[in-house]
């Protein structure tokens, strides 16, 4: 062992432990794992205005997607099954619609996809490679925030509901 118990602060074990969490989950950790700096301004496809910090106190499943990438429209069944069955107690999936496509025509898409969590998209405007919550690797792009607005998790590429469901379950057992 590198460390003792006692030579790790809190803070220190605590971020060991998320670390340890999301690598046996296949999520990596963004570079600070913190609340972003700036507000982070999210557009429903009806135009009105929110903030991710307004979903404090919930899990939030933030996922970037498009309706051109296969993968994404895989994980789509999974983060509905999730989202339903977390969004009125302990998490919320939103999905951040990543391109340049008329709301309308992303809207029927949604529609006809069965979603059921919130779809938006980022107020500032994107460019392919970075998003307000750091650089972008590629689409479904999924970040865990956790219920104190802290950016704990991020994954490029699918998640499932077991994925999620495991990751919030061992960031609990991990508090503890």
């Amino acid at each position: 062992m590198l460390f003792s118990s006692a030579t790790l602060s809190a803070t220190m074990r605590r971020t060991f432990y998320t670390f340890a969490v999301a690598l046996g989950l296949g999520l990596s950790l963004p570079a600070q794992a913190e609340p972003p700096s700036k507000p982070i301004e999210l557009v429903d496809l009806d135009g009105k205005t929110s903030l991710l910090s307004d979903y404090q106190g919930k899990w939030v499943v933030l996922n970037l997607w498009a309706t051109w990438c296969p993968p994404c429209l895989v994980e789509i069944p999974d983060l509905v099954l999730f989202h339903e069955a977390h969004k009125d107690k302990d998490a919320i999936v939103i999905g951040v619609n990543y391109e340049d496509t008329d709301p309308e025509k992303v809207k029927a898409f949604a529609e006809s996809q069965m979603i059921s969590y919130p779809v938006v998209r980022f107020k500032q405007k994107v460019d392919g490679r970075t998003s307000p919550l750091g650089p972008l690797q590629g689409l479904p792009t999924t970040y865990m925030v956790a219920p104190d607005g802290t950016v704990v998790a991020a994954r490029t590429g699918m998640v499932d509901q077991k994925m999620l469901e495991e990751f919030m379950q061992r960031f609990a057992e991990m508090k503890k």
